[in-house]
């Protein structure tokens, strides 16, 4: 398969051209002209998966860590960390505390703040655990990151209850429990009472409340907040990347491009690195595929490595534009360099290549999925049932549509709202109507777009009255 990429815009200087590891050859003339030869999604050497090879001190660390290492296994695979926890408190009639210790710290790294909250809950009860501070901090840290607001507020009130006063952590935990669970003003009353009453807020909280008030549209008291932080000659800090970025992102969010661009410049001016992050900000809300092209080639040029989330972007906005070429190919150079795809990005381009109605380029993404390990959720499966629909292919999407259920799926209202358009497509009001029948018999209400067009096919049969009807 031969991939073209070209930008009218480029110079035409001498061609360079240089073959890969994967038998691609690509030929450059300046700018941005490529030509891609290869089968498509070859496998990558860094995608295969390799054993790791761990290296014990002594026999008594290697017990320890099996021991840790079943513990972790037992929790993830029962779902219930106090069953596991009781469990082995009877066996063993007492657990290492480094155990416990060290199962939360690792809990906490991967991100799974129910499991970090449920056994310090479990902990709290326990007589043989002398429930610290840090403990209690930690727990409403938990809470905060999974938006439960009514947790963490019990916690302060434990807390309060112990002796512990209020700290810049534990009222910074309770506005990001408020934020996360969209009371953006009960969250905007702690931040105000923090700068009037103390404790003083940190970095990591001015960074909190920002975006609260980016998630819940609060955009002129975000640009307040900020202003008051870069101009203030008596802030009692200054903004930092993660603000920047998050002042980006607003004014994207917001539809203000120019002020986006403005604050990018300032970042410049100012000192502060520009990140990955900082340009993925800048490429989320462009519509434009040229547009996120040359800011993605801008990242480049400032030589930082772009992330999967860059290439997931250009690769979108190719894929909008009904540019499936460039869309491959940016996949392609994202697996040339080493960054591994995630779920997400394979339904990006599963999605540039069903739009246009590319049956095998689409099954090829497909199949590469389960290959890689990234087994095909339900947005996997309908996009691939847009491909047929779109090829104007009914048999092969109603297989398809058979499919998805066999392999344990259940259809949603985008499933049968592809399946209607096809139909109507196809002008076939027969099958319209009885996967319209099939819907509701699942309990799946009709959205406006699947009313809209079974109103059209009707329409163009001039059966008024059964769309009304």
């Amino acid at each position: 398969m031969c991939s073209l990429i070209f930008k009218a815009h480029c110079s035409l200087p001498p061609l360079q051209s240089s073959k890969s590891e994967y038998g691609i050859v690509r030929v450059k003339m300046g700018g941005r002209l490529k030509v891609v030869c290869k089968g498509m999604l070859v496998p990558r050497k860094f995608m295969q998966s390799k054993k790791k090879t761990v290296v014990f001190k002594d026999d008594d660390h290697e017990a320890e860590k099996k021991k840790w290492w079943k513990l972790m296994k037992l929790i993830e695979e029962s779902g219930s960390a106090v069953s596991v926890l009781s469990s082995e408190k009877m066996k063993n009639q007492t657990i290492p505390k480094h155990l416990v210790v060290g199962t939360m710290i690792r809990f906490k790294q991967l991100k799974k703040w129910n499991v970090v909250a449920e056994i310090l809950v479990w902990l709290r009860a326990q007589n043989w655990w002398d429930f610290s501070k840090m403990d209690f901090i930690l727990l409403i840290t938990a809470y905060g990151k999974l938006g439960d607001f009514n947790g963490a507020e019990r916690v302060l009130g434990l807390m309060n209850k112990n002796g512990y006063a209020p700290n810049v952590v534990s009222q910074t935990a309770l506005m990001e429990a408020y934020g996360k669970g969209g009371r953006y003003n009960n969250a905007e009353a702690i931040f105000r009472r923090m700068q009037t009453f103390g404790p003083e807020p940190s970095a990591f909280t001015y960074q909190i409340i920002l975006k609260t008030f980016v998630e819940g549209n609060k955009f002129s008291e975000a640009e307040e907040v900020f202003d008051k932080l870069l101009n203030d000659e008596n802030s009692p800090l200054k903004p930092d990347e993660q603000m920047f970025n998050m002042m980006i992102y607003m004014y994207k969010k917001a539809g203000s491009h120019e002020k986006a661009r403005k604050t990018f410049t300032l970042m410049a001016e100012r000192g502060i690195k520009q990140s990955t992050i900082t340009y993925n900000s800048l490429m989320s809300f462009e519509t434009n595929y040229k547009e996120v092209s040359n800011i993605y080639d801008q990242m480049q040029r400032a030589d930082l490595r772009p992330s999967v989330v860059s290439y997931a972007l250009l690769i979108n906005a190719y894929g909008d534009a009904r540019r499936e070429d460039e869309a491959l190919a940016v996949f392609e150079e994202m697996l040339d360099a080493g960054v591994r795809p995630t779920q997400k990005a394979y339904n990006i381009l599963l999605n540039a290549f069903s739009i246009s109605g590319m049956i095998e380029q689409a099954r090829t993404v497909f199949k590469s999925m389960r290959r890689d390990k990234y087994m095909p959720d339900l947005c996997s499966y309908n996009t691939m049932l847009l491909a047929y629909v779109n090829a104007s292919d009914m048999e092969g999407a109603e297989k398809f549509f058979k499919r998805l259920i066999l392999d344990g799926f259940e259809p949603d209202v985008v499933t049968y709202g592809t399946i209607i358009k096809g139909y109507a497509k196809e002008n076939d009001i027969e099958k319209v109507m009885e996967k319209y029948d099939e819907m509701l018999a699942r309990g799946i209400k009709a959205n406006q777009t699947i009313s809209t067009t079974i109103m059209n096919a009707h329409g163009k049969n001039r059966e008024f009255d059964s769309a009304v009807h």
